[in-house]
């Protein structure tokens, strides 16, 4: 695909800039005309090196933010690499709000990374201590927080606090003492006060509900 389809690219296109990831590709237009010429012209590249364009990948979007522009567009988002970009709500440095065209992780990221929290049943594991469960679930979490929330990163919130969720259930089964609802909540209180950083996503959410 260097070949193929980047240097071909920086040869043929030169002032137009793009991303590629394998067989995944973002080329940033000015114009919908252009984006329609390029297109073609991709499309044409791929065919001389007997390769083809996804017929449902291959979108034009019109990549939204804060100007004000008339028309009606198909396709008003792109999900590249985990990240959906699309218009989004942000802040300058003056706190105003205003719109822009932004990535956060993706619908199916989110579901994927879910599942995989859900998996673990953290709450069957009570003979773990606390400290075993963090040196467990801390270099997988922290690792979807590098990656994830880079941009965004509210977005991951209710995961965390999901997980959170799950390391209360984890202690009610674990600890009799805690099975009513106002103990485990008065525990997680102390465990957070005590020890902020405990896990790796607290630096983020404390919360559990």
């Amino acid at each position: 695909m260097h070949y193929a389809f980047d240097a071909w690219m920086t040869k043929e296109f030169p002032g137009i800039g793009f991303e590629r990831y394998v067989d995944d590709a973002v080329v940033h237009c000015k114009s919908e005309r252009q984006a329609q010429m390029l297109v073609q012209a991709i499309g044409r590249r791929m065919r001389q090196v007997g390769l083809s364009l996804h017929p449902d990948k291959t979108k034009i979007v019109y990549c939204r933010d804060g100007r004000k522009r008339s028309g009606l567009y198909e396709h008003m988002a792109f999900t590249f690499l985990g990240y959906t970009f699309r218009a989004r709500g942000a802040k300058d440095r003056n706190g105003k709000i205003f719109t822009s065209f932004l990535p956060a992780i993706s619908k199916d990221a989110l579901m994927a990374i879910s599942a995989e929290v859900r998996d673990w049943r953290l709450h069957m594991h009570s003979i773990y201590s606390l400290d075993e469960l963090a040196r467990w679930i801390n270099p997988i979490v922290q690792g979807r927080m590098n990656y994830y929330g880079r941009f965004y990163r509210s977005a991951l919130y209710p995961l965390l606090k999901r997980i959170n969720a799950y390391l209360v259930r984890w202690a009610r089964k674990k600890y009799k003492r805690l099975r009513t609802f106002r103990k485990s909540y008065v525990w997680w209180k102390a465990v957070t006060k005590r020890a902020p950083l405990f896990f790796a996503h607290w630096k983020w959410v404390h919360a559990f509900w």
